[in-house]
């Protein structure tokens, strides 16, 4: 672990690898490519913002220096119930830890700071200011997790699998973010003969509330009224659906929207873009 300092105050960051690629939460370096790097036996370095998720609150960081990485574990495999540690080291002396069990998997969080952490991992360790940042850890000291705040008295961590992906995209070059298709929607039970037009049984989509201009929802025809039922060959019952299926893997590639105009199912061809960053 290392200690990182910035304008927006001190967070912690874990060794990714052995080429000087720091992780750590995207709240604890926001706006910033400059940020202050300590490790754990006092020596600073400059470390330079190389790219973050801030849908996910995660941003990569590099320096010039070599460091031991953290071992990493599989996130997929948790459990409830399962012991583990909040790790920090948020002013580069000492390390600190809380411990505590998982109390929830795949959660979809939303946050204070503008982020939607998906498949969350939830513990009863009590995070405070500092661990941002740090490594969620098992019995073996193995990473599974990325701590990035405290909600409702919950510990708050990004899975190592989801980690891994940005840090991935990022380091090949690739679009990171939440795809984006530009629409308001609300979940809507379908009538019953739509129902009956479906092959698979489905009670539930989105109706379009509002295609914002020049967004691909409107590059793609979607009108005000449609009921979406599908995206890129998965089902489409309400947001969660939605969300899960607007992955990073799906920004700038064609994809086929399912849905239902005046009682007649239709699809369209949708090409979805980064989702824009607001404050």
């Amino acid at each position: 672990m290392v200690s990182i300092s910035s304008d927006s105050g001190n967070g912690t960051g874990i060794v990714w690898d052995d080429q000087g690629h720091i992780v750590t939460a995207y709240h604890v370096v926001h706006g910033l490519e400059k940020v202050q790097v300590t490790s754990d036996g006092g020596k600073s370095f400059e470390a330079t913002v190389v790219g973050h998720d801030r849908s996910s609150d995660l941003a990569l960081l590099k320096v010039s220096e070599k460091f031991q990485p953290i071992p990493k574990g599989d996130s997929g495999s948790l459990r409830v119930g399962q012991f583990v540690l909040a790790l920090a080291n948020a002013y580069g002396t000492k390390a600190s830890a809380t411990s505590g069990i998982i109390t929830g998997v795949k959660r979809n969080i939303g946050g204070w700071w503008g982020v939607q952490i998906e498949d969350a991992i939830v513990t009863d360790a009590r995070v405070n200011p500092g661990y941002s940042g740090g490594p969620l850890v098992d019995a073996n000291g193995t990473m599974v997790g990325l701590n990035v705040a405290l909600v409702s008295s919950r510990g708050i961590a990004v899975p190592v699998d989801k980690v891994a992906q940005v840090v991935e995209r990022v380091t090949s070059g690739k679009p990171v973010g939440r795809a984006y298709l530009g629409i308001v929607s609300n979940p809507v039970e379908l009538p019953e003969r739509v129902s009956r037009l479906q092959s698979a049984e489905q009670e539930y989509g989105l109706v379009v509330l509002s295609v914002e201009p020049g967004s691909p929802a409107d590059a793609a025809g979607l009108m005000l009224g449609d009921v979406v039922l599908g995206f890129d060959g998965k089902t489409v019952r309400g947001f969660r659906d939605l969300t899960a299926a607007l992955t990073s893997e799906t920004i700038g590639r064609e994809s086929k929207l399912r849905i239902v105009r005046a009682g007649e199912l239709k699809e369209l061809t949708v090409t979805p873009t980064v989702a824009p960053e607001r404050d």
